[in-house]
């Protein structure tokens, strides 16, 4: 006979313990899950590449968002660009309609949002990267057929 015994009622409640536990982290938020911009930029490379190049135009981005740049933020789109706004999806064609549409094309909470990024809160997958919770996506884009070479630029807006 063994010198142990298992007492059902301990295990279980160590076992709920332990559930309630992860269950307060995962709706908590907790710092423990959170990533480090060292796990970003990883994931950037790791998917995309070119993880370095995508700081200037991000940090371009958020300084744009703040202070309501619309040329700047312009700029750095790819065309033609699939905007969500106001209910409606519109398909952006060049930097002049976007700078002559710009406050029904990127509305006040998306530009504050996208001003308050920081880089450690951003998303990566296959995709590209998003900031303020999907509001904006950037990837990136080859520069040819053959994708030897890219650039960062905004791929996609919804509002």
């Amino acid at each position: 006979m063994s010198r142990y015994t298992i007492c059902p009622e301990a295990s279980m409640s160590r076992l709920s313990a332990a559930l309630l536990l992860l269950g307060a982290i995962l709706l908590g938020g907790s710092s423990a899950l959170a990533q480090s911009d060292s796990d970003v930029y990883n994931r950037i490379e790791e998917l995309h590449g070119d993880a370095a190049g995508f700081d200037r135009p991000l940090r371009q981005l958020v300084r744009a968002m703040r202070s309501g740049d619309a040329e700047t933020i312009a700029g750095l789109a790819e065309y033609p660009l699939t905007v969500k706004a106001n209910g409606e999806t519109y398909d952006v064609e060049n930097a002049e309609d976007f700078i002559d549409n710009f406050d029904d094309l990127v509305t006040p909470e998306t530009r504050r949002a996208v001003g308050r990024q920081q880089y450690e809160d951003l998303f990566v997958n296959s995709d590209g990267v998003m900031m303020a919770g999907g509001a904006v996506w950037m990837g990136a884009v080859c520069d040819d057929t053959a994708c030897e070479a890219s650039h960062w630029a905004i791929i996609a807006i919804n509002n």
